[in-house]
């Protein structure tokens, strides 16, 4: 049973920069697709980004992209989540989760809690005004 490890998450000031990390402990990120879903208290989990499973394909929601990547490096094991320019309102736990075998994101599907199989435990990201 593969167990997704999370790292990276802080406390930031607005208009800082933290990178996420997750490990799949027990298996490997190769020839599947990941996700970075987040959510904040009261608020449901909502999907952040996506990379496919040969990393050709990515999608972001609207209100992070041009401020967030995400990247996967087969070399270390890790999917990574690269958050620049923070706000206030990117403020939650932030969850890494494992898709598809051999699965593309450019669909809506990956961006629904529904399509992933495997999830971690999350990392507080709080970012102060």
């Amino acid at each position: 049973q593969v167990q997704l490890v999370e790292s990276g998450g802080g406390l930031v000031q607005a208009g800082g920069s933290l990178t996420l990390s997750c490990v799949p402990v027990g298996g490997t990120l190769n020839y599947y697709a990941w996700g970075w879903f987040r959510q904040a208290p009261g608020k449901e989990r909502e999907f952040v980004a996506a990379i496919g499973w040969n990393g050709r394909t990515a999608n972001y929601r609207d209100n992070v992209k041009g401020r967030f990547k995400i990247s996967r490096d087969a070399a270390v094991n890790t999917v990574s989540l690269e958050m620049n320019s923070l706000k206030p309102e990117d403020t939650a736990v932030y969850f890494c989760a494992r898709g598809d075998a051999w699965g593309d994101v450019h669909t809506r599907r990956p961006m629904t809690p529904e399509w992933y199989k495997s999830w971690g435990q999350g990392t507080q990201v709080t970012v102060s005004s």
